[in-house]
């Protein structure tokens, strides 16, 4: 267990000189509290991270069915907070003083930020200690949310995707089992209000969308009308992340919106083993949640999972941003790194069987659900050669089908090399999938693969499908108000001087949702940096 194996970072000591220096940022004076009294709850927000320096805290976790535990002890130069503290989030844990009382400084989050930046040596420390608490919390049992529903149901599925994108910690109470069936008998719930979201603080949710979970679990900020920012980034995909990274640390106020979750589709990918600096490779998930926590710690704000429905760019110098949430905000300067949707293909009953036994990712939910199966993988393309090796570790065979001759045009060579070691990938080529059959209930049966040379079909018995063949760009939000290409993508380019600008001068584009982007990455991380330059290139002439 983490917990067990790194408590020394999990829970460190500052050094007393450590202490005093920490002290000049702290946001009030030292406060004394009483044997058990509480510093902080569940489901708290906007909390101070303590310092104490004198006595000791008890930090313990709850979930939402009230099944706690002791999480972790403190005592003088320890301290409490995790990453929910960086963004203003609900608490996943109570702290409470020791058995003797305590005395502690507060810290809220901007005199936090400023510690964490202003002393390399403890902001090192202390984001170290949050990220692995959050780890272990992940890790725990009795933490965070409890989701009661039928596990393969398309609902709950949906549901655990979004907290386990987020990296919020749940736990899953399947509806059908004698412990599920009690608690639908307790809650006086109906087979339609499935599947229930029981939020930590308790609060019950019936079937709840991605917004509502958002909410009602904390993690969506309160964005109030009218606020403006220097940069407004659309989409949390690596593009996005990077400049939420490199315009906060410079001092521009930055808010980033998603809605689904931080990541983008790299935050799905199983392992990336081709980017610079990794040589055994990182998942999608672990990558793109450093830099999540990077940006917050430098002081950008992220609205997830929210959705914007409008950009109207017709009173400059201010763009507004209209939310799903109903809320309108105004930025300086906006960034579209909205990314690509998933493409679909023309197979007869797709839509019939997608809520159910079609994926267009891989993760280890998704993994679960097809273990000791055969599927069936469509896609030639990097993101399909990690999704095939990732789940030929769970499924009994992968099919995987490509409709072009092989993989060398556009596999990496190192996938390549993996799939044809993997014993129970069967690749093949110039086939594309032509019939789908199951069920009333959408239930995936089997799937009927055809070579497009021969036109031999071959039917394979599989519960599952997963479709890797591209995206289209997600611009369909923008409505016509920033030019786009033939195929949709943003145009940019018009101003050699600012090469990532779009036809409405404040407004940039970056990453695949980008006309001639190259779909890497790294690539969109080197955008997001770029882009971060040219903001600053242009807000200094509206300052000229």
């Amino acid at each position: 267990m983490l917990l067990d194996d790194r408590l020394a970072q999990i829970v460190p000591t500052l050094t007393p000189a450590q202490i005093q220096f920490a002290l000049r940022f702290a946001s009030g004076p030292e406060r004394r509290f009483a044997p058990d009294e509480k510093l902080l709850d569940v489901g708290d927000r906007d909390m101070a991270v303590w310092l104490v320096v004198e006595g000791g805290i008890v930090a313990r976790r709850r979930d939402g069915l009230g099944r706690e535990g002791i999480f972790a002890t403190g005592g003088p130069g320890q301290f409490s907070g995790e990453v929910s503290d960086l963004a203003g989030h609900a608490s996943l844990a109570m702290v409470c003083a020791g058995p003797d009382g305590c005395t502690a400084y507060p810290f809220d989050l901007p005199h936090l930020r400023a510690l964490l930046i202003s002393s390399a040596d403890i902001g090192e420390l202390m984001m170290r200690a949050f990220i692995l608490r959050r780890a272990a919390l992940l890790e725990g049992d009795s933490v965070g949310s409890v989701i009661l529903g039928e596990a393969g149901s398309p609902a709950t599925v949906r549901l655990r995707g979004l907290l386990t994108r987020n990296s919020y910690p749940h736990s899953l109470i399947d509806a059908g089992g004698t412990e599920g069936k009690a608690l639908v008998e307790r809650l006086g719930v109906q087979a339609a209000d499935l599947p229930i979201l029981i939020c930590p603080n308790g609060t019950v949710l019936r079937r709840p969308s991605d917004a509502e979970a958002g909410v009602g679990l904390g993690i969506v900020p309160d964005i109030k009308p009218g606020t403006t920012y220097d940069v407004i980034v659309v989409g949390a995909g690596p593009a996005g992340l990077a400049v939420a990274v490199y315009a906060a640390s410079e001092g521009l106020s930055v808010l980033v919106v998603d809605s689904r979750s931080f990541g983008g589709q790299a935050g799905a990918s199983s392992r990336i083993e081709n980017y610079l600096g990794f040589p055994t490779g990182i998942s999608g998930q672990a990558l793109t949640a450093r830099a999540f926590l990077q940006a917050q710690k430098f002081g950008a704000q992220f609205a997830v999972p929210v959705s914007v429905v409008e950009l109207d760019c017709s009173q400059p110098p201010l763009h507004r941003v209209a939310l799903d949430n109903g809320v309108s905000i105004y930025g300086r300067t906006v960034v579209i790194a909205s990314g690509a949707r998933y493409r679909r293909p023309e197979i007869e009953n797709l839509d019939r069987f997608e809520a159910t036994s079609v994926s267009y990712w891989a993760t280890t939910i998704e993994a679960a659900l097809c273990k000791g199966r055969d599927i069936v993988l469509v896609g030639g393309g990097n993101s399909a050669g990690q999704a095939a090796v990732f789940l030929a570790a769970h499924a009994l065979q992968v099919h995987l089908a490509v409709r072009s001759s092989g993989l060398d045009a556009s596999m990496s060579r190192y996938l390549i090399d993996r799939i044809k070691a993997t014993p129970n990938i069967d690749l093949r080529v110039r086939t594309a999938v032509t019939g789908l059959s199951g069920t009333a209930d959408g239930t995936l049966e089997s799937i009927d693969m055809t070579c497009r040379e021969s036109g031999d079909s071959r039917r394979v018995d599989a519960r599952h499908m997963f479709l890797f063949i591209g995206a289209d760009p997600n611009t369909q939000w923008l409505d016509r108000r920033i030019t786009l290409d033939n195929k949709g993508f943003v145009a940019t380019g018009s101003d050699p001087q600012l090469p990532l600008a779009t036809s409405s001068p404040g407004v940039f584009a970056i990453g695949d949702v980008r006309r001639g982007s190259v779909k890497r990455v790294a690539a969109g991380v080197g955008e997001g940096a770029a882009a971060v330059a040219q903001i600053h290139a242009y807000l200094a002439t509206l300052h000229s």
